[in-house]
């Protein structure tokens, strides 16, 4: 697929057909995601694999569309969701506190949009899912407590038809 095409063709993705994706697929994808530039090449970012559908189903109760709404219950349906995590104080040893609130910050979500257009690439679709209890989801995962959630990517084949939605013109986004 043409990198053009791979752009035109991502799209958040809510339903997911319940196929299996490998261990050894999900590896590939994330070596090529870890391409992805990062500041000083730190690959200040950690991600954790989750499969097993009880714990997506926790995970799916940690999240929320707003406060009033409740949970995004469609994220357990995913056969897969990658949890991307900021490593702060590894950018914090180079680049000090800037390091540490914003290019860690910055390596994980460069990192997580290689992510999804890699996923685009191989024909798996994915939503970005920001919306989430961090220190609920923290315990539940056993993800240490200097770690930053920055990200879920429920990700799986899709079993949905999306189109296109409404951009900006390029003139509405230029300062």
């Amino acid at each position: 697929m043409e990198f053009e095409e791979v752009i035109k063709k991502r799209r958040s993705v809510r339903k997911f057909k319940q196929k299996e994706i490998s261990d050894e697929k999900i590896l590939e994808i994330l070596r090529l995601a870890q391409l992805a530039p990062s500041a000083g090449n730190l690959q200040a970012y950690r991600v954790k694999i989750i499969k097993n559908e009880e714990t997506r189903k926790k995970i799916s109760a940690a999240t929320y569309m707003t406060l009033k709404d409740g949970m995004q219950e469609w994220i357990f349906n995913a056969p897969a969701i990658l949890v991307i995590c900021a490593d702060p104080k590894e950018s914090e040893a180079r680049y000090t506190e800037r390091g540490r609130d914003l290019y860690s910050v910055q390596d994980a979500t460069i990192f997580a949009s290689y992510l999804q257009l890699v996923l685009t690439s191989m024909g798996l679709a994915s939503t970005w899912v920001g919306a989430f209890h961090e220190e609920d989801l923290k315990k539940m995962l056993n993800i240490p407590e200097d770690l930053k959630i920055v990200a879920l990517i429920p990700f799986g084949y899709s079993d949905e038809k999306t189109e296109p939605r409404e951009r900006k013109k390029v003139v509405e986004i230029l300062l």
